[in-house]
C-alpha cells in the first residue's frame, strides 16, 4: 500500500515534452494512482482544515468523525493505555509528535544483545523490525514478480502439449502469471523509456545552457537557433508551468530507476536472510523499527493520525488520547510478503496491542493460510484489525486484495477485521475518494482519506491521500472506544463503529466508473462514514445498558 503521489508527480504525469525528434508530443504516462480530488475548506479556516477529518458536519458543513464533540462527551471520564500497532514501512519514532507516546518494552534491556524478556526477539525496545537492515531501504518485488519468477524457469519456452500431465495445473498458473506481470511490467517499462527520454532532455537543454541549475525565468530567457533544443526548453517550460521542477522531476526517476518492483532477477530478502516460504523460520529481523526517510513517511503519517500527541501543542492532534504506539516494521517498497505479515500481526498481539493497523495490501497472496490464521489469533486474543481497502478505484467484492478477512468473498473468517474505505471532505456526490476501493460485502465502513495532515520524517508534516490515512482514523477511534470502555471486546467495537457511524442518503460517483453513479449504502457493508462521537456514545450505552 503505497502514498498516493505528490502534486509534482501529476504535473509530470500531465506534461507532454514536446522536440523535433523522438520527443515530439511525448505525453509523460500517469505515475501510480494520481490524485485530483481537492477537499472542500466548507466552514472552518485554513489551521483547522489541517484537521478537517476531526470536523462535525452540524457544525462545520464537513463530514468529519466529530471528534471534538467525542472528547467532550468524555470529559472527565477514566482511561485506561491502549497500545497500538502500526504495521508498516518504518516510522520515525523520534517525531516531536511521536516520541512521547511510544508504547516502551520495559522488560528489555536495549542493545545488551540479549532476548530479555525471553519472547523470541533480541533488544525489541519499540517493537520490531522484519526487513532487516538499520534504517535502509528495503526494496521489494511486486507480489506478481515473485510468482513469475517462481514458475519461469520452469514452464519458459513450453506449451499445453508439452508438459505433464502431472504440471498442467501448474503450467496454466504460470500463464496466469506471466500475463498479469506482462501487463503491469509494460506500463512501467514504458514509464522508464519516457523518463529516460525526459532525463535526456534536461541534460540536453542544461548542456546547451551551461548550467547545472535551471529555473523557469531562465529556461524563459534562454535563445537559440537549434530547433531541437528550443523545442526541448518549450517542454520544459510547459513542465515548469505545471508547478514541477528539476529537483522534482530528478525526485521521481531516481526513485523509479531504482525500482525493484518487477526485476525478475532481484532478490528482496538477502539483507534479512529467513526463508520467505517458510513461516516456521523466525529467526530475522531487528528492532531497527525506524528504516530510511524515504519510506518511513508512510508509517510515520500513518501514526501520527492515530495517536500524535495531544498535549504539547506541536503540529497536530491524534484521534486517540490515550494509546500509545508499536511500531512493526513490515511493508517493503513493493509487496509485503504473508509471511512478515502473518508475524508482524503475533508479534503486536503477543505484545499487548489491542488494535492494529496495517496500512497496506496486495493483489496476490501465495499463502493467505497464514495471514489468515493470524487474523484468528487476534481474534482469539480480543484485538481489533483495521486495514485499507486500497487505492485501486475497484470494487473488491470481485477484484483481489490481500490481506483480508474472507476466502471465499462472501464468509468471515473472523469478526475482528475492519476494511475502510477513503472518503473526502465534499458532503455531495464526490465524498467517496476518487481512488477508493469499495465493497457491498468486503469493505466495512467510509473514513476521511483525503489531505488528511499528519506527521512525516525529521518534525515535519505534510497533507497525504490514501485508504492508508482513512484506515488510521478509524484505529484512533477504535483505540478511544477501548480506551474508555475496556470492557467492550474487539468484536463489539468493530460493530460500534459500523452501526454508530454517519448515513450518507444520496446517490454519489462510483470511484473508477467515470460518471456513474449509486447510492453512497452500496459501496460499503455499513453504508455509513465513521463517526467518533457516536460510537462513543453506542459504547457507552452498550457498558451502562442504557
Amino acid at each position: 500500500m503505497r502514498i498516493l503521489k505528490p502534486m509534482y508527480v501529476v504535473a509530470i504525469a500531465a506534461i507532454t515534452l514536446a522536440s523535433c525528434s523522438s520527443l515530439k508530443n511525448m505525453a509523460v504516462p500517469t505515475m501510480d494512482t494520481a490524485v485530483n480530488a481537492t477537499a472542500k475548506k466548507g466552514t472552518i479556516n485554513d489551521e483547522d482544515f489541517n484537521h478537517w477529518a476531526h470536523a462535525d458536519l452540524a457544525t462545520d458543513s464537513i463530514p468529519g468523525m466529530s471528534l471534538d464533540k467525542a472528547y467532550k462527551f468524555v470529559e472527565g471520564k477514566e482511561s485506561t493505555t491502549v497500545i497500538v500497532g502500526v504495521i508498516d514501512s518504518g516510522i520515525d519514532i523520534e517525531h516531536e509528535d511521536l516520541k512521547d507516546v511510544l508504547w516502551v518494552n520495559t522488560k528489555e534491556i536495549p542493545a545488551n544483545g540479549i532476548d530479555d524478556d525471553k519472547n523470541g526477539y533480541v533488544d525489541d525496545i519499540y517493537g520490531w523490525n522484519f526487513l532487516g537492515g538499520y534504517g535502509v531501504d528495503a526494496p521489494e518485488q511486486l507480489e506478481i514478480t515473485r510468482l513469475y519468477a517462481k514458475s519461469k524457469s520452469k514452464f519458459e519456452g513450453k506449451t499445453a502439449e508439452t508438459v505433464s500431465a502431472e504440471d498442467k495445473a501448474a503450467f496454466e498458473l504460470f500463464q496466469k502469471y506471466e500475463k498479469a506481470y506482462n501487463a503491469s511490467a509494460g506500463t512501467y517499462i514504458a514509464t522508464m523509456e519516457r523518463l529516460n527520454q525526459i532525463n535526456a532532455t534536461f541534460d540536453n537543454v542544461m548542456k546547451a545552457m551551461e548550467t547545472d541549475k535551471i529555473s523557469l525565468e531562465s529556461l524563459q530567457a534562454f535563445k537559440t537557433d537549434d530547433e531541437v533544443i528550443s523545442a526541448q526548453v518549450a517542454g520544459l517550460v510547459a513542465l515548469y508551468g505545471r508547478g514541477a521542477t528539476y529537483e522534482d522531476f530528478k525526485e521521481y526517476y531516481d526513485s523509479q530507476a531504482k525500482n525493484k518492483s518487477y526485476d525478475l532477477e532481484y532478490d528482496g530478502r538477502a539483507i534479512v536472510g529467513d526463508n520467505p516460504e517458510d513461516i516456521t523460520d523466525l529467526n530475522y529481523g531487528n528492532g531497527a523499527v525506524i528504516g530510511s526517510k524515504d519510506i518511513e513517511s508512510h508509517g510515520t503519517h500513518v501514526s501520527g493520525i492515530i495517536l500524535a500527541n495531544r498535549t504539547n501543542d506541536l503540529g497536530m492532534k491524534g484521534v486517540a488520547d490515550n494509546a500509545i504506539l508499536m511500531s512493526v516494521r513490515a511493508v517493503p517498497d513493493g509487496d509485503e510478503r504473508d509471511k512478515d505479515v502473518a508475524l508482524a500481526i503475533r508479534y503486536a498481539v503477543d505484545n499487548g496491542a489491542k488494535v492494529i493497523n496495517m496500512s497496506f495490501g496486495k493483489s496476490w497472496s501465495p499463502n493467505p493460510e497464514w495471514v489468515f490464521e493470524a487474523f484468528k489469533y487476534a481474534e482469539k486474543h480480543d484485538v481489533l484489525l483495521v486495514h485499507a481497502a486500497g487505492n485501486d478505484g475497484k470494487d473488491i467484492d470481485v477484484s483481489e486484495n490481500w490481506p483480508n478477512d474472507t476466502a471465499d468473498k462472501i464468509n468471515e473468517l473472523c469478526d475482528n477485521v475492519l476494511t475502510v474505505g477513503a472518503m473526502s471532505s465534499n458532503y455531495d456526490e464526490n465524498i467517496p475518494a476518487t481512488f477508493s476501493n469499495y465493497g457491498q460485502k468486503n469493505v466495512d465502513v467510509f473514513a476521511p482519506g483525503v489531505q488528511i495532515y499528519s506527521t512525516v520524517p525529521k518534525n515535519e508534516y505534510a497533507r497525504y491521500n490514501g485508504t492508508s490515512m482513512a484506515s488510521p482514523e478509524v484505529a484512533g477511534v477504535a483505540a478511544l472506544v477501548r480506551s474508555y470502555y475496556p470492557e467492550l471486546s474487539a468484536s463489539q467495537v468493530k460493530h460500534i463503529i459500523m452501526n454508530s457511524g454517519t448515513e450518507v442518503d444520496m446517490d454519489v460517483l462510483i470511484p473508477g466508473k467515470k460518471g456513474e453513479k449509486a447510492n453512497f449504502s452500496t459501496l460499503s457493508v455499513s453504508g455509513k462514514v465513521l463517526n467518533a462521537y457516536n460510537a462513543l456514545v453506542l459504547a457507552d450505552k452498550m457498558v451502562n445498558k442504557k
